[in-house]
């Protein structure tokens, strides 16, 4: 039996499909059909109906499903429990969006391997919703993001770790120019709703019965800003007072008062690396130094 045969079984399950499942763990369909027969084969069980246009767990599947998280989360805790109580050890596959991969997780990775080096960690980048999404069906360990936006996946809890400010963002030559003068007059370029940061730029907008010309949505806050630079619209983002300071750009508060965002480490509830992610969490904020707040996790189902 494959360990790894039944991370894809887990795969299909969350996913709805074998094509999916495949592009989630890194595998082509032909693959992993392979590896589900494997499994059938093992147990001597069907282990999905393919009777229909997607495949349905079987009962037999769904037993196989659930002592096969029990055995997955036994494994995975192996590596942790090798380290003594001062030099920890294991894997950490953690998500990050692109303003942390560019701004503070190198420093808090470099800080980490520093103090812990028997830690391997795997890093994907991706958008606060995505990567929420795999933590939750527990593709990744946990996730640097911003504090999630309603809807979002049950069953998280999330650690403060420090907090951006948004800023409405222009080319130069607008200084004599308002946010609505700029906002009605100029192209906007939106950050995408998919994000949650986009979610809040949306809602502020609505709230402020702002109308806006809008011109491009793109997921990329660093392409956004360098369409601006270029003089092809304005937008709105979310800065550290840092990343500000080094714009050739307008920046104005936005929101009233002006908005901010949360930087979080997103893991499950039932946090299975909860050592690794602490250290995480302690290098991050060492690393972000941005009058990050309390290191208190804060349960999903209770904030706001």
């Amino acid at each position: 039996m494959s360990l790894r045969a039944l991370r894809t079984l887990h795969a299909i399950a969350r996913h709805g499909s074998f094509a999916r499942a495949g592009e989630a763990v890194g595998l082509t369909q032909s693959a992993v059909s392979l590896q589900v027969k494997s499994l059938e084969d093992e147990f001597g069980v069907r282990l999905f109906d393919r009777s229909r246009r997607l495949p349905v767990l079987t009962e037999a599947g769904k037993i196989v499903l659930a002592k096969s998280e029990e055995v997955l989360a036994l494994y995975d805790r192996i590596p942790e429990a090798l380290g003594d109580e001062h030099a920890l050890a294991g894997r950490l596959k953690i998500g990050a969006i692109q303003t942390a991969l560019s701004g503070a997780l190198p420093d808090a990775l470099i800080t980490l391997k520093r103090a812990h080096p028997r830690i391997r960690v795997h890093v994907v980048a991706g958008m606060s919703a995505e990567l929420a999404a795999q933590v939750a069906g527990g593709e990744l360990d946990a996730a640097v993001t911003t504090e999630p936006v309603r809807p979002h996946p049950p069953d998280l809890v999330w650690t403060p770790l420090y907090s951006d400010r948004f800023w409405l963002v222009a080319p130069k030559g607008n200084e004599r120019k308002d946010q609505r003068e700029l906002l009605n007059e100029l192209p906007f370029i939106r950050f995408d709703s998919r994000a949650w940061a986009g979610r809040v730029i949306d809602r502020e907008l609505r709230r402020q019965r702002m109308t806006v010309r809008e011109e491009m949505v793109l997921d990329s806050q660093e392409v956004i800003l360098h369409m601006v630079e270029k003089g092809l619209g304005v937008a709105i983002a979310p800065l550290s007072d840092d990343a500000r300071l080094h714009l050739d750009l307008i920046c104005l508060p936005f929101g009233t008062p002006q908005l901010t965002r949360r930087i979080v480490l997103l893991e499950r509830q039932d946090r299975r690396t909860e050592r690794l992610a602490e250290a995480l969490t302690h290098a991050l904020v060492e690393a972000g130094g941005r009058g990050a707040g309390t290191l208190e996790a804060v349960s999903a189902q209770g904030s706001p």
